[in-house]
């Protein structure tokens, strides 16, 4: 896989936030290419009803939509989706390294409501990383290290150990 697409609801805020995902898109320099692209986020107060919360993912899902390609393998991280380990996400990346064709792959991070059903049934993969809910700035430092520590199981080296 030589490039690396992260399509993320909401900007970074904090230094230590910023620092952290700088620290592994440079360590993720020796294996594949990353782009960050970072989508607004719609105002969602807590107050709002269920129809108003589908109108803030679907708002938030075309601008993430907008952010794809068609030969994109986008991967939505999604509490319902699939629970890999990270060995199972290292011989994954290796797969369409090898046999993805040469697109990118897309990894998409919702905003503090979730992904949009168009966001969803557009991804080939739902990823799960845990049934805890985190704050989306933590899952892209969590996504970033693991996506590193896949890169380091496919080359043998101990990182992950």
């Amino acid at each position: 896989m030589n490039q690396m697409l992260v399509v993320c609801v909401g900007k970074l805020k904090e230094k230590y936030w910023t620092d952290a995902c700088a620290e592994y898109v440079k360590r993720l320099g020796a294996y594949t290419k990353v782009q960050i692209v970072e989508v607004a986020e719609e105002k969602a107060p807590e107050d709002l009803s269920d129809a108003e919360m589908e109108k803030v993912k679907e708002r938030e899902g075309q601008r993430i939509l907008a952010a794809l390609r068609a030969d994109d393998h986008v991967v939505a991280l999604a509490i319902q989706g699939d629970a890999w380990s990270s060995e199972k996400l290292a011989t994954e990346l290796e797969q369409l390294g090898v046999y993805g064709g040469g697109g990118r792959v897309a990894f998409v991070i919702g905003g503090t409501l979730g992904l949009a059903d168009a966001v969803l049934n557009r991804a080939k993969v739902r990823l799960s990383f845990s049934k805890m809910t985190f704050p989306h700035q933590m899952m892209r430092v969590i996504l970033l290290e693991q996506v590193y520590r896949a890169f380091r199981i496919m080359r043998g080296h101990a990182y992950h150990k």
